[in-house]
């Protein structure tokens, strides 16, 4: 938090300072204003026009250009008009130069004032002590999930307004088995950000599993109302599912668990769903299921028979290395599979699966389609050399590998 605050202050420095700027060119201005003052000859330049103009007026009235009413009329007009511009204007006396500086601090103060008062109604500050109280805890050598718990509860005294510290605790109290507190931190969160479907459905299922997976009044009037605002909320399908599992109706827990797959992003709760769904068709007496989704996960891959084009074979030697490759059709993410052989080997076939993975955030299992890329090269380098052979195939389907027939890429070209 201290660093914080001397943000703040280095950032109202500038402010500060264009405040105070006005205040060295003071002198120069109140100088300025007096000369001009002092020296205003405005009325003589009006009374020299005024001579000028009626000088001319009498000329034209001598050469009988106008009559004597006209010149009369125009006379009395030339006068209004110089009684206007010469009359005697009070000027109020001209200040010191140092008078309102006294102004100058208090704009200052009060610029302070109200930025300070602004960030603590409107700012995030109760966030950044959360953040701080966590990294106190994960910094401490004797920092526990208790020690955690104890402090979030300090902060809950004195921010009870904030969501962000009941949203903490909730899943703090419901890990540590403090299920009484847990309902009443997500009931709290619940009065500040207002009856939303997915804490509607938390506050349910916990109560739920308080009820020992019975669905009392309380639970079916929580799902009701989250149903009726989202049919689709997957917490609430989830509970819907066990307690029809619970009570003999696999088919209903079937349907339930199936769609709350359809809206749920977390891969362990999906496959949790699922493994739920195989044991209700076995109970049922059917034969489980295999998801689509599922079955390019499990055992799935590429088989690949790669051959070289006899035209390109006097360009390369036997011991020259063969890359096999699969990356993803968009080429975001790293190879998804790499099999390294030599040229004596062909023609061979490979088998590109999550066992020939570079790594464990990119494998061939999490894609349907891959592009296959052979690749000769005569330096054996990783990276694509002016020279090199190369071959390769678009949008091959992945999935499980006994079923699967090998698909054919000839290396044909040359990398330039």
């Amino acid at each position: 938090m201290t660093l914080l605050w001397i943000a703040i202050a280095v950032l109202l420095v500038p402010a500060l300072w264009l405040l105070v700027s006005p205040l060295r060119n003071a002198r120069a201005l109140h100088d300025q204003q007096r000369d001009f003052e002092a020296n205003d000859t405005s009325a003589e330049q009006n009374v020299a026009i005024f001579k000028r103009r009626l000088a001319s007026l009498e000329a034209a009235r001598e050469r009988g250009d106008i009559d004597a009413a006209r010149f009369e009329e125009d006379r009395l007009e030339l006068e209004r008009s110089l009684l206007e511009d010469t009359a005697f204007r009070e000027r109020r006396p001209l200040k010191t130069a140092s008078a309102g500086r006294i102004v100058v601090p208090l704009v200052m103060v009060a610029v302070v004032a109200v930025s300070v008062i602004w960030y603590q109604q409107k700012g995030a500050e109760g966030d950044l002590v959360l953040l701080a109280v966590q990294q106190e805890v994960q910094n401490d050598p004797e920092g526990s999930l208790a020690m955690y718990i104890e402090r979030m509860e300090e902060q809950a005294e004195r921010q009870p307004d904030n969501p962000n510290v009941w949203s903490t605790l909730f899943p703090l109290y419901r890990e540590t088995g403090q299920m009484p507190k847990a309902v009443n931190a997500l009931e709290r969160l619940i009065e500040i950000e207002g009856r939303i479907p997915p804490l509607l459905a938390q506050l349910a299922q916990i109560r739920f599993f308080m009820a020992e997976r019975e669905l009392t009044d309380e639970v079916q009037a929580l799902v009701d109302e989250t149903l009726e605002q989202d049919p689709r909320q997957p917490t609430v399908l989830g509970l819907l599912g066990i307690n029809a599992f619970d009570s003999g109706d696999y088919q209903q827990a079937i349907d339930h668990w199936r769609r709350a797959i359809a809206n749920i992003e977390d891969p362990t709760t999906v496959s949790s769903l699922r493994d739920g769904i195989r044991v209700a068709q076995e109970r049922m007496g059917i034969e489980p299921e295999i998801d689509p989704e599922e079955a390019v996960a499990v055992g799935s891959g590429i088989q690949v028979r790669v051959a070289l084009d006899e035209e390109l074979a006097g360009r390369v030697d036997d011991n020259d290395t063969v890359f096999v490759t699969a990356r993803d059709l968009e080429g975001e993410l790293p190879p998804l599979a790499v099999v390294r052989a030599q040229v004596s080997e062909l023609p061979m076939t490979v088998t590109l699966d999550d066992s020939a993975a570079m790594s464990p955030q990119a494998q061939i299992s999490q894609v349907r389609e891959a592009r296959l890329v052979v690749r000769v090269s005569p330096s054996g380098q990783a990276t694509p050399q002016p020279g090199d052979l190369f071959g390769d195939l678009e949008s091959v389907s992945v999935g499980p590998i006994d079923d699967a027939e090998a698909v054919e890429v000839v290396i044909n070209r040359v990398f330039e």
